[in-house]
């Protein structure tokens, strides 16, 4: 059960990350042995573009993104409206599209057994699926 206390930790952890963490993380994310990604996203209102770090698991044909605080983050929200985003991990850039909300029924099977456990134990019921843009020769 959800109670606003629950939801008022959830929301200062969440503020605290969007405004301390993420400026951080974001000066280690996406290098090629560091576990998070950089989302790279177009404001849907604003147009500007943006970056926040994420934990991008890659699937046979995508990836695979944990939502821990939920679908109404702003980056999802861009991602959503924009129907792509560029994912860089690994050292590497990936261009994403025809983001799809998915539960965790659905979600865990296809990511690693160590991650899938560790989301598991935070409770995290809602992830976003992404496809790989293929590109035509």
């Amino acid at each position: 059960m959800v109670t606003g206390k629950h939801i008022r930790t959830r929301n200062t952890v969440r503020t605290f990350n969007k405004r301390v963490l993420n400026p951080v993380m974001l000066r280690l994310a996406g290098r090629k042995h560091w576990y998070a990604a950089v989302l790279r996203h177009t404001g849907r209102h604003s147009g500007n573009p943006y970056a926040t770090p994420v934990v991008a698991e890659r699937t046979e044909n995508g990836f695979i993104i944990p939502l821990p605080y939920g679908t109404k983050v702003d980056w999802l929200q861009n991602m959503l409206a924009a129907g792509h985003a560029t994912i860089e991990t690994k050292g590497e850039s990936h261009e994403v599209v025809d983001p799809t909300i998915i539960d965790a029924d659905t979600a865990l099977p296809r990511i690693s057994r160590k991650r899938g456990r560790a989301l598991r134990l935070f409770g995290i019921r809602r992830y976003v699926q992404v496809r790989d843009r293929v590109t035509q020769p």
